[in-house]
């Protein structure tokens, strides 16, 4: 029986991805937080980088109480994506709705890798603590895609 000291490999390989693109999270929230203008996107950029980094946290530990290396690098895929957020911010004076709109991007992507992991994972040991982290990620989600439509429309 599947306990959180006790996971499936194919369990610890779902977490170490969602460690995976919470750290790309919470570096891509941190790096745009110091370029947008605006003071209070720049608070919620802080805000939802400092929960993808408590998330990587907890996950992290559930890795090492299995008897595993943890992730503790981000994805080649997600720097290019920040790289290409600098050089759009940089062409557009650091314009909150064109970070909003790469930023919306990045929460598509951890939010549907949540989905998808807690299908697969259905009945793990970590289920409870999964599903705790992706409402918050899809809160984060949302508040990101509401302001991105209210830029977009001021």
């Amino acid at each position: 029986m599947e306990t959180k000291h006790n996971l499936r490999e194919q369990t610890i390989e779902k977490v170490q991805d969602l460690i995976q693109i919470n750290i790309d999270s919470q570096k891509g929230f941190c790096e745009v937080a110091d370029k947008v203008k605006d003071k209070q996107l720049a608070a919620l950029f802080k805000q939802l980088g400092d929960e993808r980094r408590t998330n990587t946290t907890e996950l992290q530990q559930i890795v090492n109480f299995n008897g595993e290396k943890p992730q503790h690098d981000g994805s080649f895929a997600a720097t290019v994506h920040r790289a290409w957020i600098d050089v759009r911010a940089a062409i557009n004076g650091g314009d909150a709705s064109v970070i909003l709109n790469e930023a919306e991007r990045g929460e598509d992507a951890i939010k549907e890798m949540y989905e998808d992991v807690l299908k697969e994972t259905a009945g793990s040991a970590v289920n409870d603590v999964l599903t705790r982290q992706y409402a918050k990620v899809k809160a984060g989600h949302d508040k990101v895609r509401d302001l991105r439509n209210a830029y977009a429309h001021a």
